[in-house]
């Protein structure tokens, strides 16, 4: 089911006042309450296999990332064995090396002198270079992760966010593990950190803020096809329901009207907006819309976007728009997580919308891969050696079966 979402401005001029104004918050089109609009949730199971399939690059990054932390990089086995279950390993960590062989190597050292030799876990040389490649595709997209870093402030309401909650969806962006320390200071034309270095009251603060970053995927969508087609568009969602999906008429028809509000920027003031309207509706949707668009894999946990409920002036039930506007997005509750995903980024289960910082990720599966292909081999070459070695002992006893029937032939002869 798709809805047609752009109409075409007969004048620039038009399109001009759009980007400059807000619509007035007390005119109304849909009178039905936001509230009383309830949608089925249902089960997508092509967006589930995209979280799914990469289950086990995220289980080998957990793993790395343990290692990482500890000092020296390198931890006896048997104490990362009994960090399994916070790891969510179903297999011992000993089979789990054996599995993903070129991640690690594992040496015997002794934990306190005169003690005896136990067995270390530490990084391996392959893994060192793709850290090296992993700084070098950092460095090559280091103007856009700044970006990314300005649009997530220029969003907030105070243009101010929590170091801490930062930190916590630096893997969600791509942004790298030292961005505070070695990135933001680089910047302080754009960032200004502030407050005490204290769990929870230290602070991003933008400083200058960037036209250029203060257009969203949507307003950049709908230039990018006046540039190609010479016809001014409507910024708009996107609007698709999965084959199977049906919405009732009256959620139909309230779409339908929905969708020919005024588009919303995430990036201009709505504090004259009343929270319960149908306009903040439409910006929250868009804050959203942009968060998820703005992450390496279209998906962000929906607990983690709730930590940003006061920066970016979620309601309690912001949740619930994942279910109402279907269309857009897609809540999974794969894992036991509710996870939002963006449809349009999305063909079937491949990601079709990709973020450059992505490549990271292409060259750690890689990685995988090539170990997951000397696993496959080594196990064939034991396989075929299994295979000589019954051939061997066949022929042997074969062997040794035509000597004892000679000797009792030969036995017969003689009586």
């Amino acid at each position: 089911m798709l809805f047609k979402t752009s109409s075409i401005y007969t004048t620039s001029t038009k399109h001009l006042l759009h980007k400059k104004s807000l619509i007035n918050p007390a005119f109304n089109l849909l009178a039905k309450p936001i509230s009383s609009l309830k949608v089925v949730w249902r089960k997508d199971p092509q967006l589930d296999h995209a979280i799914e399939q990469d289950k086990p690059y995220k289980i080998c990054s957990k793993v790395v990332k343990e290692v990482l932390n500890e000092p020296g990089q390198v931890i006896p086995l048997r104490y990362l064995e009994k960090r399994r279950e916070r790891l969510r390993l179903n297999v011992k960590i000993s089979t789990f090396l054996k599995n993903n062989p070129g991640l690690f190597d594992v040496y015997k050292d002794r934990i306190k002198p005169k003690t005896e030799p136990v067995r270390f876990v530490r990084v391996s040389h392959r893994l060192r270079n793709f850290f090296e490649e992993e700084k070098r595709i950092v460095l090559e997209n280091e103007g856009w992760i700044v970006s990314k870093l300005c649009k997530l402030l220029m969003m907030a309401k105070d243009k101010v966010l929590s170091v801490d909650k930062l930190v916590h969806v630096k893997r969600e962006f791509g942004f790298p593990n030292d961005f505070l320390v070695n990135l933001v200071p680089h910047y302080p034309n754009y960032f200004r950190l502030i407050g005490p270095p204290e769990e929870g009251k230290s602070f991003l603060e933008l400083v200058e803020w960037n036209p250029e970053f203060a257009n969203s995927i949507i307003e950049q969508r709908a230039e990018d096809e006046f540039r190609l087609t010479g016809i001014r568009m409507r910024p708009n969602f996107y609007y698709k329901l999965p084959p199977g999906f049906f919405l009732r008429k009256e959620m139909r028809e309230w779409v339908r009207d929905w969708l020919e509000l005024d588009y919303i920027s995430p990036y201009v003031d709505v504090s004259h907006l009343d929270q319960a309207s149908q306009e903040m509706e439409r910006r929250t949707v868009g804050v959203l819309h942009e968060l998820l668009s703005l992450s390496l894999f279209k998906r962000i946990p929906v607990p983690i976007l709730g930590k940003f409920s006061d920066e970016y002036r979620f309601s309690n039930e912001f949740s619930s728009v994942f279910t109402r506007h279907s269309g857009i997005f897609y809540m999974s509750l794969k894992g036991g997580i509710k996870t939002a995903m963006l449809r349009e980024a999305y063909k079937n289960s491949e990601l079709i919308q990709r973020d450059p910082l992505l490549e990271i990720k292409d060259k750690f599966v890689q990685l995988l891969e090539e170990g997951w292909q000397e696993r496959q081999e080594q196990l064939k070459s034991q396989r075929e050696e299994v295979k000589k070695d019954r051939v061997l002992m066949a022929m042997r006893d074969g062997e040794t079966d035509e000597q004892e029937s000679r000797r009792e032939l030969e036995g017969q002869e003689v009586k």
